[in-house]
């Protein structure tokens, strides 16, 4: 895709501009889609279709803080930048880069031991959320783990990358996070229910195209039979949307029907808890470690 003819044919010549995400990686497949940074000073996304691709505009501040964000200008290729203003910032961000994945990871696992905690205090309730909040420890725990690595946050290229980390005291915590997860589950009649509760749930959080690149990230991996990728990914995607409605599960009860099948959920309370507790323990194995 001709990136600088896109810029122009949606009028964004006025902004400093940069190219992140998978296709400004080793890391890429032919289902990924170009991620075109726009610092304009507003927040948001925006996802089009050009020459046939998938364009994901992000909507960025160059007075940005989140180490979240952050992270995903890190060895941000420049597009435009006629003031330099970007490539001053992305200096900025080179320079602090080992401490932002410090602070990401450390606060991903402040969000896993969040999530177990609401495990167990769900289960306790009889609240029926509790094995959603199970999947989203264990998420986050492997976006810490991922971190810690250096690993920019990829999730249909994450499981990949983190089976091929070398052994020491923080990855042999991704043990917990394949044994937690469930993607031992995979199989391509459940990925196809997945699909559709995870497209469902999109759409109703979202409320933009997302759900077409979910669809096709669905096709590349069950084409190239990667099934538990594509588990790890859907899973990943519903923890996102999951957190973003967090503060108002008690007005969305019905929500529990899409995400029993986007999650997937374990139905055995008793091996949820025995779950969180891994995760738990992980967790602050690591938060020990740091």
């Amino acid at each position: 895709m001709d990136v600088k003819k896109f810029i122009a044919e949606h009028k964004l010549t006025s902004f400093p501009i940069g190219l992140g995400g998978c296709r400004n990686s080793e890391v890429k497949d032919d289902s990924c889609d170009y991620d075109v940074f726009v610092f304009d000073g507003k927040s948001g996304q925006e996802i089009l279709k050009f020459e046939n691709e998938f364009v994901i505009i992000h909507h960025a501040s160059l007075s940005e803080t989140q180490s979240k964000k952050l992270l995903q200008y890190d060895k941000l290729q420049i597009i435009q930048d006629e003031s330099w203003e970007l490539r001053m910032f992305l200096s900025k961000i080179n320079e602090k880069r080992t401490l932002l994945y410090s602070d990401f990871a450390k606060n991903s696992l402040i969000e896993s031991l969040f999530c177990c905690q609401k495990t167990k205090e769900s289960i306790k309730s009889s609240d029926v959320f509790g094995p959603c909040w199970q999947k989203c420890a264990a998420f986050y725990l492997a976006d810490a783990i991922s971190s810690l690595n250096h690993q920019r946050i990829s999730p249909s290229h994450m499981l990949d990358l983190l089976r091929r980390l070398e052994k020491n005291q923080t990855n042999e915590h991704i043990s917990i996070v394949t044994q937690t997860v469930g993607i031992e589950r995979a199989t391509p009649p459940l990925l196809e229910r997945m699909l559709k509760s995870t497209i469902g749930f999109s759409d109703l959080v979202e409320k933009n195209n997302h759900s077409q690149i979910i669809q096709q990230k669905y096709d590349f991996f069950v084409n190239t039979s990667m099934l538990t990728d594509c588990y790890f990914y859907l899973g990943w995607i519903n923890k996102e949307n999951f957190i973003k409605i967090k503060d108002n599960l008690n007005r969305e009860q019905d929500l529990i029907h899409i995400l029993k099948v986007a999650f997937d959920v374990e139905a055995d309370m008793n091996l949820v808890e025995q779950q969180a507790n891994s995760i738990e323990k992980s967790c602050n194995s690591i938060l020990g470690i740091l």
